[in-house]
């Protein structure tokens, strides 16, 4: 079995090469093939996947070919996790906002529209190129912004589904609180990518969330930065990025004296750039828990055996919606449970969402048709109504001076533009 990564040179790489080491039972990779423009940074990251396998005497050959159509050839699936634009690009995304009083943020707000805008029209002709080359491949999405990038991809009639680490984060740190194996923990997780909370969690069919917050709320409420007051009041627990909607302004007093995540992240993909240049390091390095994507590669491997034959399973996964939020469009994505199987994803029924949860999904869906909309056929029009439909924006002056913003600090990346 064949599996593409296109991005192949980031440095989560070897944090996926590790998990398809481990974990070669649940799937048995027998090539894999990394794809990236940056072929001496491909090097570096070919150089230690290439010595994880060795070490974990998995036989799987890693390749690196030069086009999307020879990673593609007699691929089962393609891993899409790439960034255009780099962490030059992210740090722009992060401090322009904050220019305006905005939220910066990658994936939030106006930066996580201007890295839609870059990234879905490359994403896009990715996708065309691997349906080509394989029509049957699934395309897995790990690509930021997740939802969105996955809506296009659908919206264009590719066999799609997206995935992010953030429930199987809760899971494993619920499960470690509760001193349980992680398969004994299930989720009720509800939203949008980024845009979630758990509503409740599972222990052979009873909700232990009660017991979860009165026994380590205080720690809880510490991961995700919110206090711990909002999250009993709330009866569940929201993902990090509710933060940016909860607390915007204090986040944004924090962000204007603080330095970027774009460039602690440059730093710590620096360090972990020098590590896999050692020809010793045949392990994943230390410092790739700094990068973020905790997680990630059982995630992936997962769900990648569930797509690919293996027995179905219960994944959170970026599907559209199909009725799963009744208040919701059936072309939306939509983050929440679903049972994996060869055929696709088939989403859990999913429990009434109140009000209070509701009315912010609801809004933020409509800001991401409009986004992904700006990003496939541009215009400054359509930029603007994106940033005018979201909740951290909404002001004609502020999206306007934002949309101009953008599409100038981003131009280079917009054929439209």
């Amino acid at each position: 079995m064949k599996l593409a990564v296109v991005g192949g040179a980031s440095t989560y790489t070897p944090e996926l090469v590790d998990g398809i080491a481990r974990l070669r039972d649940e799937l048995p990779i027998t090539e894999l093939a990394l794809l990236d423009p940056d072929r001496d940074r491909l090097a570096l990251v070919a150089g230690i996947s290439r010595r994880i396998l060795a070490k974990a005497g998995h036989p799987a050959e890693l390749s690196t070919p030069d086009t999307v159509e020879q990673a593609a050839d007699g691929a089962a699936a393609v891993l899409l996790q790439l960034r255009v634009g780099g962490q030059a690009a992210r740090h722009v995304d992060e401090t322009l906002p904050l220019a305006c009083g905005c939220v910066g943020q990658e994936t939030v707000g106006a930066g996580g529209l201007a890295m839609a805008l870059r990234t879905v029209p490359v994403v896009l002709d990715i996708a065309a190129r691997v349906a080509a080359a394989a029509p049957r491949a699934w395309i897995v999405d790990f690509t930021n912004p997740v939802g969105i990038v996955t809506r296009a991809l659908l919206d264009s009639g590719h066999r799609a589904i997206g995935l992010c680490n953030v429930a199987i984060g809760f899971q494993r740190r619920f499960a470690g609180m509760l001193g349980l194996a992680p398969e004994r923990v299930a989720l009720d997780h509800v939203g949008l990518n980024h845009l979630t909370w758990e509503r409740a969690v599972y222990v052979a069919g009873e909700d232990v969330l009660p017991v979860l917050l009165e026994r380590f709320g205080d720690a809880i409420a510490a991961q995700v930065g919110l206090p711990v007051e909002l999250i009993r009041r709330l009866r569940a627990v929201p993902s990090y990025y509710l933060r940016y909607y909860y607390e915007h302004d204090a986040v944004v007093k924090e962000q204007m004296s603080a330095e970027s995540r774009a460039s602690q992240v440059a730093a710590i993909e620096d360090e972990l750039l020098r590590l896999f240049a050692d020809p010793t390091v045949d392990t994943k390095p230390e410092a790739l828990s700094r990068r973020g994507g905790a997680y990630y590669s059982e995630a992936a491997v997962d769900l990648l055996a569930a797509l690919l034959g293996g027995p179905p399973a219960v994944h959170v996964v970026n599907i559209r919606n199909n009725g799963a939020l009744p208040f919701l469009p059936d072309e939306a994505v939509v983050e929440v449970p679903a049972t994996i199987t060869a055929m696709g994803a088939q989403s859990w029924p999913v429990r009434a969402v109140p009000p209070l949860f509701a009315g912010l999904v609801s809004h933020v869906s409509a800001y991401e048709t409009l986004a992904a909309k700006a990003a496939r056929l541009g215009g400054a029009d359509r930029v603007a109504d994106a940033l005018l439909a979201h909740p951290l924006v909404g002001q004609a002056s502020l999206a306007d001076d934002l949309a101009a913003r953008l599409i100038a600090a981003n131009r280079d990346h917009l054929r439209w533009a």
